[in-house]
Protein backbone atom coordinates (compact mmCIF):
# COMPACT_ATOMS: atom_id res chain seq x y z
CA UNK A 1 0.00 0.00 0.00
CA UNK A 2 0.91 3.48 -1.13
CA UNK A 3 1.72 5.81 1.76
CA UNK A 4 0.01 9.27 2.08
CA UNK A 5 2.48 12.17 0.88
CA UNK A 6 4.20 13.58 2.86
CA UNK A 7 4.38 16.65 3.36
CA UNK A 8 0.74 17.18 1.85
CA UNK A 9 0.80 19.88 -0.93
CA UNK A 10 -3.20 19.68 -1.73
CA UNK A 11 -6.29 17.77 -1.69
CA UNK A 12 -8.60 17.84 -5.25
CA UNK A 13 -12.12 16.13 -4.90
CA UNK A 14 -14.66 15.25 -7.29
CA UNK A 15 -17.76 17.32 -6.38
CA UNK A 16 -21.23 15.17 -6.95
CA UNK A 17 -21.45 12.12 -4.58
CA UNK A 18 -17.86 13.06 -2.89
CA UNK A 19 -17.93 16.90 -1.16
CA UNK A 20 -21.93 16.93 -2.47
CA UNK A 21 -25.12 15.17 -2.02
CA UNK A 22 -26.47 16.39 -5.06
CA UNK A 23 -28.89 13.31 -6.16
CA UNK A 24 -32.06 14.71 -4.64
CA UNK A 25 -32.13 17.82 -7.10
CA UNK A 26 -30.66 16.00 -9.78
CA UNK A 27 -33.69 13.35 -9.39
CA UNK A 28 -36.09 16.76 -9.16
CA UNK A 29 -35.37 17.63 -12.00
CA UNK A 30 -35.99 14.22 -13.66
CA UNK A 31 -39.36 14.06 -11.43
CA UNK A 32 -40.46 16.90 -13.24
CA UNK A 33 -39.48 16.29 -16.73
CA UNK A 34 -41.26 13.35 -16.60
CA UNK A 35 -44.37 15.19 -15.33
CA UNK A 36 -44.51 17.04 -18.34
CA UNK A 37 -43.86 14.53 -20.29
CA UNK A 38 -47.30 12.56 -18.62
CA UNK A 39 -44.52 9.32 -17.77
CA UNK A 40 -44.34 7.81 -14.55
CA UNK A 41 -41.02 8.77 -12.53
CA UNK A 42 -38.68 6.00 -11.68
CA UNK A 43 -37.67 5.46 -8.02
CA UNK A 44 -34.97 7.67 -6.60
CA UNK A 45 -32.54 4.80 -5.30
CA UNK A 46 -31.96 3.68 -9.41
CA UNK A 47 -31.94 7.32 -10.12
CA UNK A 48 -29.22 8.43 -7.45
CA UNK A 49 -26.83 5.46 -8.13
CA UNK A 50 -26.08 6.62 -11.76
CA UNK A 51 -26.17 10.54 -11.18
CA UNK A 52 -22.23 10.79 -11.26
CA UNK A 53 -22.55 9.48 -14.84
CA UNK A 54 -24.11 12.58 -16.21
CA UNK A 55 -28.05 13.83 -17.32
CA UNK A 56 -27.81 10.99 -20.28
CA UNK A 57 -27.64 8.34 -17.74
CA UNK A 58 -30.29 10.25 -15.19
CA UNK A 59 -32.65 10.63 -18.53
CA UNK A 60 -32.11 6.82 -19.58
CA UNK A 61 -33.71 5.93 -16.11
CA UNK A 62 -36.91 7.29 -17.26
CA UNK A 63 -37.14 7.42 -20.87
CA UNK A 64 -34.58 4.43 -21.88
CA UNK A 65 -37.37 2.69 -24.33
CA UNK A 66 -37.24 6.02 -26.75
CA UNK A 67 -33.70 5.18 -27.72
CA UNK A 68 -30.76 7.13 -27.67
CA UNK A 69 -31.96 9.73 -29.73
CA UNK A 70 -34.94 10.82 -27.72
CA UNK A 71 -32.08 10.85 -24.52
CA UNK A 72 -30.40 13.05 -26.01
CA UNK A 73 -33.38 15.59 -27.55
CA UNK A 74 -34.31 15.53 -23.98
CA UNK A 75 -30.79 16.73 -22.46
CA UNK A 76 -31.21 20.47 -23.20
CA UNK A 77 -34.68 20.26 -20.98
CA UNK A 78 -33.50 18.72 -18.38
CA UNK A 79 -30.26 20.38 -17.90
CA UNK A 80 -32.49 23.80 -17.64
CA UNK A 81 -34.71 22.33 -15.10
CA UNK A 82 -31.94 21.29 -12.78
CA UNK A 83 -30.27 24.39 -13.28
CA UNK A 84 -33.81 26.14 -12.07
CA UNK A 85 -33.19 23.84 -8.37
CA UNK A 86 -30.01 24.52 -8.13
CA UNK A 87 -28.86 23.71 -4.57
CA UNK A 88 -32.55 23.62 -2.96
CA UNK A 89 -32.31 20.33 -1.75
CA UNK A 90 -28.09 19.57 -2.07
CA UNK A 91 -26.25 19.74 0.91
CA UNK A 92 -22.62 18.65 1.89
CA UNK A 93 -22.16 15.30 3.20
CA UNK A 94 -22.26 15.05 7.10
CA UNK A 95 -18.63 15.18 8.02
CA UNK A 96 -17.24 17.28 4.59
CA UNK A 97 -17.37 21.01 6.33
CA UNK A 98 -15.29 19.92 9.05
CA UNK A 99 -13.30 18.24 6.97
CA UNK A 100 -12.64 21.41 4.83
CA UNK A 101 -12.38 23.54 7.76
CA UNK A 102 -9.60 21.64 9.00
CA UNK A 103 -7.66 21.31 5.53
CA UNK A 104 -7.98 24.94 5.87
CA UNK A 105 -7.05 25.20 9.29
CA UNK A 106 -3.74 23.53 8.35
CA UNK A 107 -2.69 25.13 4.65
CA UNK A 108 -3.62 23.11 2.46
CA UNK A 109 -5.22 24.22 -0.52
CA UNK A 110 -8.32 21.95 -1.66
CA UNK A 111 -9.82 21.87 -5.19
CA UNK A 112 -12.24 20.56 -7.52
CA UNK A 113 -12.51 18.26 -10.48
CA UNK A 114 -15.69 17.69 -12.35
CA UNK A 115 -17.06 16.55 -14.74
CA UNK A 116 -19.88 18.82 -13.96
CA UNK A 117 -20.75 21.57 -17.14
CA UNK A 118 -19.01 24.89 -15.76
CA UNK A 119 -22.55 26.69 -16.04
CA UNK A 120 -24.07 24.02 -13.23
CA UNK A 121 -20.20 23.87 -11.16
CA UNK A 122 -19.71 27.47 -11.04
CA UNK A 123 -23.42 28.52 -9.15
CA UNK A 124 -23.27 26.12 -7.29
CA UNK A 125 -20.22 26.30 -5.66
CA UNK A 126 -21.36 30.20 -5.09
CA UNK A 127 -24.45 28.77 -3.43
CA UNK A 128 -23.23 26.35 -1.21
CA UNK A 129 -20.18 29.18 -0.07
CA UNK A 130 -17.28 27.56 -1.28
CA UNK A 131 -16.36 29.19 -4.44
CA UNK A 132 -14.02 31.85 -2.76
CA UNK A 133 -12.53 28.76 -0.80
CA UNK A 134 -11.35 26.45 -3.24
CA UNK A 135 -8.07 27.11 -4.89
CA UNK A 136 -9.09 25.61 -8.04
CA UNK A 137 -12.04 24.51 -9.72
CA UNK A 138 -11.81 22.29 -13.61
CA UNK A 139 -15.15 21.50 -14.66
CA UNK A 140 -16.37 18.82 -17.51
CA UNK A 141 -16.45 21.64 -19.98
CA UNK A 142 -13.34 23.23 -19.27
CA UNK A 143 -11.29 21.44 -21.41
CA UNK A 144 -11.96 19.37 -24.55
CA UNK A 145 -11.61 15.99 -22.23
CA UNK A 146 -12.66 14.79 -18.83
CA UNK A 147 -12.04 12.33 -16.01
CA UNK A 148 -10.99 9.07 -16.24
CA UNK A 149 -8.26 11.53 -18.38
CA UNK A 150 -5.96 12.93 -16.32
CA UNK A 151 -5.73 16.19 -17.63
CA UNK A 152 -8.31 17.86 -15.89
CA UNK A 153 -6.94 16.81 -12.53
CA UNK A 154 -3.30 17.94 -13.72
CA UNK A 155 -4.47 21.50 -14.89
CA UNK A 156 -5.97 21.61 -11.65
CA UNK A 157 -2.91 21.19 -9.39
CA UNK A 158 -1.39 23.56 -11.68
CA UNK A 159 -3.99 25.85 -11.17
CA UNK A 160 -3.78 25.52 -7.40
CA UNK A 161 -0.23 25.96 -7.43
CA UNK A 162 0.63 22.27 -5.62
CA UNK A 163 2.45 19.07 -7.06
CA UNK A 164 1.11 15.66 -7.93
CA UNK A 165 2.95 13.94 -6.38
CA UNK A 166 2.20 15.15 -3.48
CA UNK A 167 -1.35 15.52 -3.59
CA UNK A 168 -4.10 13.51 -3.04
CA UNK A 169 -7.54 12.87 -5.22
CA UNK A 170 -10.79 11.77 -3.71
CA UNK A 171 -13.57 10.34 -5.33
CA UNK A 172 -16.98 8.44 -5.29
CA UNK A 173 -16.64 6.65 -8.63
CA UNK A 174 -13.90 4.49 -10.35
CA UNK A 175 -12.98 7.19 -12.99
CA UNK A 176 -11.84 9.50 -10.06
CA UNK A 177 -9.31 6.85 -9.29
CA UNK A 178 -8.20 6.36 -12.90
CA UNK A 179 -7.93 9.98 -13.44
CA UNK A 180 -6.07 10.81 -10.33
CA UNK A 181 -3.89 7.50 -10.40
CA UNK A 182 -2.97 8.70 -14.24
CA UNK A 183 -2.14 12.20 -13.29
CA UNK A 184 0.16 10.74 -10.37
CA UNK A 185 -1.61 11.20 -7.09
CA UNK A 186 -2.41 9.32 -3.96
CA UNK A 187 -5.86 7.86 -4.86
CA UNK A 188 -8.61 7.77 -2.40
CA UNK A 189 -12.16 6.16 -3.07
CA UNK A 190 -14.94 6.92 -0.56
CA UNK A 191 -17.76 4.59 0.46
CA UNK A 192 -20.82 7.01 0.74
CA UNK A 193 -20.97 8.42 -2.74
CA UNK A 194 -23.10 7.43 -5.32
CA UNK A 195 -20.51 4.40 -6.57
CA UNK A 196 -22.21 3.62 -10.56
CA UNK A 197 -23.14 0.77 -8.69
CA UNK A 198 -19.59 -0.67 -8.56
CA UNK A 199 -17.67 -1.37 -5.56
CA UNK A 200 -14.72 0.92 -4.29
CA UNK A 201 -12.42 -2.14 -3.24
CA UNK A 202 -12.17 -3.07 -6.96
CA UNK A 203 -11.18 0.36 -7.86
CA UNK A 204 -7.38 -0.13 -7.28
CA UNK A 205 -7.09 2.80 -5.02
CA UNK A 206 -4.25 3.85 -2.54
CA UNK A 207 -7.21 4.11 0.51
CA UNK A 208 -10.83 3.40 1.11
CA UNK A 209 -12.40 5.20 3.64
CA UNK A 210 -15.85 4.74 4.99
CA UNK A 211 -17.17 8.43 6.03
CA UNK A 212 -15.91 11.66 5.65
CA UNK A 213 -14.41 11.66 9.73
CA UNK A 214 -12.04 9.00 8.47
CA UNK A 215 -10.62 11.09 5.56
CA UNK A 216 -9.96 14.22 8.06
CA UNK A 217 -8.25 11.66 10.30
CA UNK A 218 -6.14 10.30 7.21
CA UNK A 219 -4.80 13.74 6.09
CA UNK A 220 -4.42 15.43 8.78
CA UNK A 221 -2.33 12.29 11.28
CA UNK A 222 -1.61 10.36 8.10
CA UNK A 223 -3.95 7.16 9.51
CA UNK A 224 -7.56 5.81 9.41
CA UNK A 225 -8.43 4.93 12.58
CA UNK A 226 -9.33 0.88 13.49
Amino acid sequence: MRTLPSPLGGVLFDLDGTLLDSAPDLYAALVQQCLEEGVPAPPFEPVREVVSRGSRAILRCAFAGLGEAAIEARVPRYLALYESMLAQHTVAFEGVDALLAQLEAQGTRWGVVTNKPGFLTDPLLARIGWAARAAAVVSGDTLAVKKPDPAPVLLACVRAGIDPAHSVFVGDDRRDVLAGAAAGLYTVAVRWGYLDGGDPDDWQADRVVDHPDQLTTLLTAGRVPA
